[in-house]
């Protein structure tokens, strides 16, 4: 993982640079890395993916309420599995944000990254203002020995793969779309921390997970899969998503109850893939009939989920 702060190694410069945020590393995303991947292969260059993190929606619009669909580790171990060499991350501050688009090109990716090659989707922009579009890439990279190549979009059911698109469906409850979108189910990683300990005592022990920077789906009950990074075990169960509306205090986390396991997860860092939605959250009258409720909805989740 690079840093476009720090000095790019020397047997990664003139590699192929794919340039894009990548946020969720949808099919449209993919076909920017593969293009560059091929690209780089063919001439016997390093691929590097260039991110952005954090998201300049993020530096201009710190109100927004959180929408990542990815987190950098993530993002890295796709981006590695897609043959990328690495990953090169532009640190998004107020110097970034304020570099002109032809500066971009000329001092970062040619001089700083010592870039051969740029792919990226026909619509993206950059530098200050978003100055810089595919056409300033390809005039002024033609300047300083970088070839410029664009990606078209790609669509699904004559509609184009965004990372709106999947956000929206995830919001929907849409498991199934955003994961064709994705070619892979969403997944929230993050790590096991301590709750009130309400579900060891009413027989459903939950690993509870902040959902930090990401999305927040719809609120609800979800079949999940899963595994623990450090050893690969699987994982399958339901989790509650959402505020626990009937407990007080209300506090949003994701709370993943595994299937025929046993063990201490606290302090493990996990994946959580959302694979199906069952209902949304409700409020029950005490603990008897949300009992009730968690056995049918965990017999439905074992059925889904094979």
């Amino acid at each position: 993982m690079l840093d476009h702060r720090q000095p790019v190694p020397e047997e990664l410069r003139g590699a192929i640079v794919a340039l894009g945020n990548f946020d969720g590393f949808h099919l449209g995303h993919q076909a920017v890395v593969a293009e560059a991947v091929d690209w780089a292969r063919a001439e016997g260059r390093p691929a590097i993916v260039a991110t952005f993190d954090p998201h300049p929606v993020r530096h201009f619009a710190p109100h927004v309420p959180p929408f990542r669909l990815t987190t950098l580790d993530q993002r890295h171990e796709l981006f590695r599995e897609a043959g990328a060499a690495a990953m090169l991350v532009f640190h998004f501050d107020e110097a970034l944000a304020s570099t002109e688009a032809r500066a971009f090109v000329a001092d970062l990716l040619a001089g700083h990254v010592g870039a051969a090659g740029v792919v990226t989707g026909e619509d993206f922009t950059f530098g200050k203002a978003r100055g810089g579009n595919v056409q300033v890439l390809r005039d002024v990279g033609a300047t300083c020995g970088i070839t410029t190549r664009q990606v078209g979009p790609v669509k699904i059911d004559e509609q184009v793969v965004s990372s709106s698109r999947i956000r929206d469906a995830l919001k929907a409850g849409d498991c199934a779309l955003a994961e064709r979108l994705l070619t892979r189910p969403f997944a929230i990683r993050g790590e096991v921390i301590h709750g009130d300990k309400r579900g060891r005592t009413i027989g459903y022990p939950t690993a509870n997970m902040d959902m930090g920077t990401y999305l927040r789906p719809r609120f609800g009950i979800y079949a999940v899969s899963g595994r623990v990074l450090a050893t690969g075990q699987p994982l399958k169960g339901a989790a509650n998503l959402g505020v626990r509306p009937t407990f007080d205090p209300p506090k949003e986390l994701l709370e993943p109850y595994f299937f025929d396991f046993s063990g201490d997860l606290y302090g493990q860092e996990i994946e959580v893939e959302l694979r199906h939605f069952l209902r949304p959250e409700a409020k029950f009258d005490g603990l008897e009939p949300l009992m009730a409720q968690m056995e049918r909805d965990c017999a439905e989740a074992r059925a889904l989920l094979g």
